[in-house]
């Protein structure tokens, strides 16, 4: 979820530093309910895909309207909340149309860069032999793929400061566990899918465990508390446990 008047901060980076020029591609509106309305791209994780969400919400928090509470930027949609006495699902359903006729050609912020630091040691990584063992690779190979991927924050989602990374080797593309633990230590770095992503507090989960980063991934005390935020393009580096050690402190 991204509040209009707070996350602005978090996707403009520093400064707006033009990047590369995006076309807006064809796109249906949905009423989600009598307050909301659902922009949906396509049906499948692509780049192409998240490009048009985060163009449609970057211009959104850029050029707010009085009317919008939220945006929801998932794969391939965004899901706005308005405020219904303030304006009708017609009228916000207009508006939308007006922004894309805007966008036809909309210069984004160049993404921020992250790097993520990585213990892949089995004490960390319960699930990396496994994964090895699904794709028949060695535990460095699965490593190796894993570090040397180019990533992209989709969306936050499933809890705070949950970022879904587009851009994982379809050679990691590894089946959730059948039976999700009920405690993922924070910091878990973790392949579901065609998806990887870190769980930034103890929860639930089940995503296969192939590392932990020592980075705080979500901290409630901090103007902007979430370390990722859409758009980013993040980067893994593997670290030994006593780097892993040191950077926790």
């Amino acid at each position: 979820m991204i509040r209009r008047q707070s996350s602005f901060h978090q996707l403009s980076c520093g400064g707006i530093i033009l990047s590369a020029i995006t076309v807006l591609m064809p796109f249906a509106l949905k009423p989600a309910s009598d307050h909301s309305l659902l922009i949906s791209f396509g049906n499948e994780i692509s780049p192409a895909h998240h490009r048009q969400v985060y163009a449609l919400t970057q211009r959104l928090l850029t050029h707010p309207a009085s009317f919008i509470c939220n945006l929801h930027p998932a794969y391939c949609s965004l899901l706005i909340a308005f405020d219904p006495l303030l304006s009708s699902l017609q009228e916000v359903e207009a508006y939308i149309r007006k922004v894309s006729d805007e966008l036809a050609e909309a210069v984004l912020p160049a993404p921020r860069r992250v790097e993520i630091p990585v213990c892949y040691e089995e004490e960390f990584g319960i699930d990396l032999q496994d994964v090895a063992a699904h794709h028949h690779l060695t535990r460095e190979e699965v490593i190796r793929l894993h570090a040397s991927g180019e990533y992209r924050v989709y969306f936050l989602g499933f809890t705070p400061g949950f970022a879904y990374l587009g851009g994982l080797s379809p050679r990691l593309y590894t089946p959730r566990l059948l039976a999700p633990r009920t405690q993922v230590p924070a910091g878990s770095v973790a392949i579901g899918g065609q998806q990887t992503g870190i769980y930034p507090m103890s929860t639930p989960g089940g995503w296969r465990i192939i590392g932990r980063t020592p980075l705080k991934l979500f901290a409630s005390e901090k103007e902007s508390p979430a370390l990722l935020a859409l758009g980013d393009e993040v980067r893994f580096a593997p670290i030994s446990p006593r780097e892993f050690e040191e950077l926790s402190v």
